[in-house]
């Protein structure tokens, strides 16, 4: 399968092969909950720009579209992205907008937890700048990218849906950078929701809670909690989460979830663990 390949579109969501599709870019799509969301939207028929740093974890999302659900290669790009580069960010929507002439879905969802169990005043300042840059900064540069192309195409409009977290409520200890940047992504989503109505772009964000993913595979080891003790937590299938995100995808443009929490059930997050 070719990544670079472009192919003409008309601008009304229909791909080259003349199938009609909505358009999705996932950021973060080499791996986990990316991953898991790409493969739902591509399964659903969805046409998908899989974004993230390393090509190769890329080609392996696509490959298992292809042999999960049969996606067609002319439904798939895959864009090496860094999301803090602006530069990285603007190519990629280029070639989204070279390749499938409009946009219909930005997920989000590129983040990082930076070093973890590190107390706040032993915190490098250059790990704090790179969660900030990548779970910050790089959901700015996608959104405002996203919002243009949305506002600019015909027929107008588009949904952008944030993944926060959990930690956009309530932090894990020595998680300071990361628990900034989620609850600083809650502010993004609200502005973006007000600013986006005039031009039919609905914005909503899924907070999600230990979703079984390489990311989250301390959650079952043991993790420190708040009182100091170290516990193992459940963790739910990250599946759950990409068709909860597609659910929120494919309502009408004048329906939005404007914020979900999805966890495992009995994690320790309501009332006191």
């Amino acid at each position: 399968m070719n990544a670079e390949r472009t192919a003409a579109s008309n601008g009304s969501g229909t791909t080259p092969s003349g199938a009609s599709s909505r358009v999705a870019v996932v950021t973060g799509a080499g791996s986990g909950i990316g991953r898991s969301v790409a493969l739902e939207l591509l399964a659903a028929g969805w046409s998908v720009a899989l974004a993230g740093r390393r090509t190769e974890t890329l080609e392996e999302t696509a490959a298992l579209a292809a042999a999960g659900s049969g996606a067609r290669d002319d439904a798939v790009v895959r864009v090496r992205t860094d999301v803090s580069h602006p530069e990285d960010v603007a190519a990629l929507f280029a070639r989204v907008g070279d390749r499938f002439g409009r946009l219909d879905l930005l997920f989000n969802n590129a983040g990082t937890f930076g070093p973890g169990g590190v107390p706040v005043e032993e915190l490098p300042y250059d790990a704090w700048r790179h969660v900030v840059d990548t779970n910050l900064n790089g959901a700015f540069l996608c959104a405002q990218a996203a919002f243009r192309q949305m506002k600019e195409q015909d027929p107008q409009g588009g949904r952008i849906i944030n993944n926060g977290s959990i930690s956009a409520h309530a932090p894990r200890p020595h998680s300071v950078a990361y628990t900034a940047t989620k609850h600083a992504l809650t502010g993004l989503t609200k502005s973006l929701s007000l600013d986006g109505r005039p031009y039919r772009i609905a914005v909503g964000q899924i907070d999600i809670g230990n979703a079984a993913t390489d990311m989250t595979e301390r959650m079952q080891s043991g993790i420190l909690q708040a009182n100091g003790e170290l516990a193992s937590e459940p963790v739910m299938d990250v599946s759950d989460v990409a068709r909860t995100v597609r659910h929120m995808a494919e309502l009408p443009l004048e329906a939005n979830v404007q914020f979900a929490t999805v966890l495992a059930t009995n994690m320790p997050y309501v009332g006191r663990g």
